[in-house]
């Protein structure tokens, strides 16, 4: 096996999930302090119109939709580290998930919030991608139109 280094770079930076032979290594946060971080995504789901009044009146055959899909938000969020590989595992110390219903779509926004070594931006995208997924499993009899879109951060402290 050929063994080589690679200079790996992102806007003047080295990428720090790949060590010198470019293989995928967990980012080493021993040293950063402890500090409180939040960060805040949003997503949505392109739903048709019977679809969005089903869901506000609360008759989707599948049942309750927001409050499971707000369930299974906070969920994901709790297990990111185990599903994206070189993501840590977090102590959450929160996460907020709530549903703006517009014309078309169901905007969707995660909050979560941690005190760590490193930011929670990816618990709160993985937050919004399984509500928006979660909609669309609760919804998929009904519509099958259904578009999850727009799934980003918004801000983040820290």
């Amino acid at each position: 096996m050929r063994m080589f280094t690679i200079a790996v770079m992102a806007e003047g930076k080295k990428l720090t999930h790949l060590d010198d032979q470019g293989k995928a290594q967990m980012v080493d946060v021993g040293h950063k302090p402890v500090t409180a971080r939040e960060a805040v995504a949003e997503g949505f789901i392109i739903v048709a119109a019977e679809t969005l009044r089903a869901i506000t009146g609360g008759s989707v055959p599948k049942g309750e939709v927001l409050n499971t899909a707000r369930i299974a938000g906070i969920l994901a969020a709790k297990r990111c580290g185990e599903l994206i590989p070189l993501c840590h595992p977090l102590p959450i110390d929160s996460v907020i998930v709530d549903f703006e219903m517009r014309d078309d779509r169901v905007r969707i926004e995660a909050t979560a919030r941690v005190t760590a070594k490193t930011g929670v931006e990816m618990e709160a995208l993985t937050a919004v991608s399984v509500a928006a997924l979660t909609i669309y499993d609760m919804c998929k009899a009904i519509d099958k139109t259904m578009v999850i879109e727009g799934v980003r951060l918004l801000r983040k402290s820290k």
